[in-house]
């Protein structure tokens, strides 16, 4: 019984393998397809003029000669309509504009144009006389009787603000005392009576005010206070306040060289012996 059930299942396979490659073949052939004896004559109609014999060009060489022909027939037609090429006429400049190339070109020559327009503008700013007026170049003041009595007028302290400078009187009886501590251009200025001297902290550079109840110069910035011919009374400043050369002219006026700077004196200078004369406007501060 067992080998009953086998022979057929082997009998049944085989059936199904024949029976699918029958099916495949009629596929194939199918696919392939046949020639009818009407387009074979017409096609050898057209094709009489073939070398190739006509009896041995069957099935799939004669289709594979029919569609050479047919390849090379329509190559030679459009050979024989294809146009002679049309004579090149260079484009109008004035239509064609500005080109990609041209506008690259011109961005370049513009941006070396710039650089060097600054480059120059920058050595001639470098180069050109500084200090014709402001600060930086002599600034006559005025005369040294006027000065005195603005000073006086504005409670002993005088701002001029295009020398970024301070006015201060400074006393007749201090001078044998700043002739040992100060320069032959400070003096200038100290033996006629005034003193100039610079608006910014030697500390870090604030701008000093004057205190009004003191009669100081007070920063703001750090404390450091400075009495009213610019020498150090407290804080954390290195020196006193520094100060400009000065000369007195024939006619008595007072020139500030704003361009030359004098380190202020180191600290405890005080040749006017000028203490606090009230409140300060800064808290007191410890020298450091």
């Amino acid at each position: 019984m067992v080998y009953l059930i086998i022979g057929l299942a082997v009998l049944a396979l085989l059936a199904i393998v024949v029976i699918g490659g029958a099916l495949r073949r009629n596929d194939t052939n199918e696919a392939l397809g046949s020639i009818s004896r009407e387009t074979i004559k017409r096609d050898m109609g057209t094709t009489s003029s073939s070398s190739v014999d006509d009896e041995e060009l069957t099935g799939k060489k004669y289709e594979k000669s029919v569609v050479a022909t047919r390849e090379q027939e329509s190559r030679e037609l459009v050979l024989s309509q294809a146009p002679p090429p049309a004579p090149y006429i260079p484009p109008d400049p004035e239509q064609l504009g500005v080109t990609r190339r041209m506008f690259f070109n011109r961005g370049i020559i513009a941006m070396f144009g710039l650089g060097l327009s600054g480059f120059g503008a920058a050595c001639i700013a470098m180069l050109w006389p500084t200090g014709v007026s402001g600060f930086g170049s002599k600034i006559n003041a005025g005369l040294v009787g006027e000065l005195v009595a603005e000073i006086k007028a504005n409670n002993g302290f005088l701002y001029k603000a295009e020398g970024r400078m301070w006015l201060t009187e400074y006393p007749a009886g201090a001078i044998e005392k700043a002739r040992v501590n100060y320069s032959a251009p400070e003096l200038a200025g100290m033996t006629a009576g005034v003193v100039a001297l610079y608006q910014k902290c030697p500390h870090l550079g604030c701008r000093v005010p004057e205190c009004g109840t003191s009669q100081w110069f007070e920063c703001p910035c750090h404390g450091s206070q400075y009495n009213q011919v610019g020498e150090k009374r407290g804080g954390p400043a290195p020196r006193g306040m520094d100060r400009f050369a000065m000369s007195v002219t024939d006619k008595g006026e007072l020139v500030v060289d704003t361009g030359t700077i004098i380190q202020g004196p180191p600290i405890g200078t005080n040749t006017t012996g000028q203490e606090a004369e009230g409140p300060n406007c800064i808290g007191q501060a410890t020298e450091h």
